[in-house]
Order: C-alpha cells, then sequence, then structure tokens
C-alpha cells in the first residue's frame, strides 16, 4: 500500500456534518469521499460535474419583470398582511 499525506481543509462545522453524514449513509468516511473527489477530478481532467452560476429561466425573468411593474403601479390591489391576502383568495 501506497504511503498516504496527509491534508487540511477549512470547512465550516455545519457543512463538514452534513457531508459526514451523507457519505456516512453511503458507506464512507470523509477521507475516503475526498479521496473519490480527486479520482475523479483526474479522470474528467477538471472538476467532475458542472460549475457555473444558474441563472433564473425566462419564466422566473417574467415574474420578476411583472413584480417590478406591479410595484410601480398604484391601481394594484395591495395587502397590509398574509392573512388579508388568502382572505382575498378565499373570497374570490
Amino acid at each position: 500500500m501506497a504511503n498516504k499525506g496527509n491534508m487540511t481543509l477549512r470547512v465550516e462545522p455545519e457543512l463538514k456534518e452534513q457531508a459526514a453524514a451523507l457519505f456516512k449513509s453511503l458507506g464512507m468516511d470523509l477521507s475516503t469521499a475526498t479521496g473519490i473527489f480527486y479520482r475523479q477530478a483526474l479522470r474528467y481532467h477538471g472538476l467532475p460535474f458542472d460549475v457555473r452560476i444558474d441563472e433564473p429561466n425566462e419564466t422566473t425573468y417574467a415574474a420578476m419583470e411583472e413584480a417590478e411593474q406591479m410595484l410601480k403601479d398604484p391601481n394594484t390591489k395591495r395587502f397590509s398582511s398574509v392573512e388579508d391576502l388568502f382572505a382575498e383568495l378565499d373570497a374570490g
């Protein structure tokens, strides 16, 4: 067996805990999962998954634009609470 080196990673405690629980459910520890990540990165000659900025789709952009227009429109019905909104929806 080859000699293994040590590595120190700085990770938020909650992230580490969640990852450890996930990998445990898969039958491995953090060290094993990290080794798998490195092997896959070498195999792919890069990160073994897409890294990108998620952009809203056309539907989301349209909803955002509609919300902006509603905020500018003085005739848009407004509610002072969520309860008032639901009461209006139930009445309609």
